[in-house]
C-alpha cells in the first residue's frame, strides 16, 4: 500500500480512539452535569470527525476512486455519515447528552469495519463503474446514518423513562421523540432514492435487471419497508413516545443484521 494509504489507516484508529474518548467524555458530562465535560466531549467528537474524513479522503487519493468498493469501506462510510448526523442534530437541538447513545453505535460500525479485510484496490469491477453506483451507496449511507442517530435518541429517551440520576441532563422525552421522528423523515426519503430507486437503476447497468432478490436487496427491502411501516405509523399518532423509541432501536438492529449478512450469505453483493 502506498503512504496516502497508510496515512488512512493510521487516521481510522486515531479517529476510533477520539471517538472512544468522546464517549467516555459524554458519560462523565451525563454523570457530573458540568456543561464543561460536555463541551470537551463535543470537541473531541469534532477531532474525531475530522480524522475520520481525512481518513476517508486518503482512501480516496490512494485508490483514485470514491471509497464505496469494499465493505470495509462501506462500513467506514456509514460511519462518517452517522457521526455527521450526530453533528447536524447536534447543530440543531443542541443536547449533548445525544453524544452519550450515539457514539457507541458509532463505535459498533468501526469495531465491525476493523474486523473487514482492508485491501484496497485501484481497479474497480465493471460492475461498479457507474455514477449510479456511487448515488445508491452515498445516499443509502447518508439514510443509515440518520436511522443510527434515530435509533441513539431512541436509547437515551428508554434511558431518560427509567429516570436515575442522569435524568437532569438528559433532554426532555418530547424533543428526544421529536429528534427520533425527524431522523426517520430525513433517513427515509434518502433510503427510498438512494438504496431503492438508484440501486435498482444501478442493478440495470451492472447485470441488466432491476431486481434480482440478491440477500442484500432482499434486507433492503425489508429495512425500507420496515420504515415504512414505522413512518406511517408515527404520522397517524400511533407509535409515539415508547413506541416509537423501540421501533427506531429495531431498525437500528435490522440494518446492523443486513450489513453483517452480507458477510455470510454471498450474491451479487458479496463484495461490498
Amino acid at each position: 500500500m502506498t503512504d496516502v494509504a497508510h496515512a488512512d489507516m493510521h487516521l481510522f484508529w486515531l479517529a476510533f480512539w477520539m471517538y472512544l474518548v468522546s464517549f467516555v467524555l459524554f458519560t462523565v458530562f451525563s454523570a457530573v452535569k458540568r456543561r464543561g465535560a460536555g463541551l470537551a466531549a463535543t470537541a473531541v467528537f469534532a477531532a474525531a470527525f475530522v480524522c475520520h474524513t481525512g481518513a476517508l479522503a486518503a482512501r480516496w487519493i490512494a485508490t483514485t476512486h470514491p471509497p464505496f468498493s469494499t465493505m470495509y469501506e462501506f462500513a467506514v462510510t456509514m460511519s462518517w455519515a452517522v457521526a455527521l448526523s450526530f453533528i447536524v442534530f447536534l447543530a440543531r437541538f443542541r443536547r449533548m447528552a445525544l453524544g452519550l447513545a450515539v457514539s457507541p453505535l458509532l463505535i459498533v460500525v468501526l469495531v465491525v469495519a476493523s474486523l473487514l479485510p482492508k485491501e484496497a484496490s485501484k481497479q474497480l469491477m465493471p460492475a461498479l463503474q457507474s455514477y449510479w453506483f456511487y448515488i445508491h451507496v452515498t445516499l443509502a449511507a447518508l439514510a443509515e446514518g440518520a436511522f443510527i442517530v434515530a435509533a441513539g435518541a431512541g436509547i437515551v429517551y428508554l434511558a431518560r423513562r427509567k429516570g436515575g440520576g442522569a435524568k437532569d441532563v438528559l433532554p426532555a422525552n418530547d424533543l428526544l421523540e421529536e429528534i427520533v421522528a425527524r431522523a426517520i423523515r430525513i433517513g427515509y426519503p434518502l433510503f427510498t432514492i438512494g438504496a431503492m430507486f438508484a440501486g435498482a437503476i444501478w442493478a440495470q447497468y451492472a447485470w441488466g435487471r432491476f431486481w434480482s432478490w440478491d440477500p442484500k436487496e432482499t434486507g433492503s427491502l425489508v429495512i425500507w419497508l420496515y420504515y415504512t411501516l414505522v413512518l406511517h405509523e408515527n404520522m397517524r399518532g400511533r407509535w409515539r413516545g415508547k413506541k416509537l423509541a423501540v421501533a427506531a432501536i429495531v431498525g437500528f438492529a435490522l440494518a446492523l443484521l443486513s450489513f453483517v449478512g452480507n458477510l455470510f450469505l454471498g450474491g451479487l453483493h458479496a463484495y461490498i
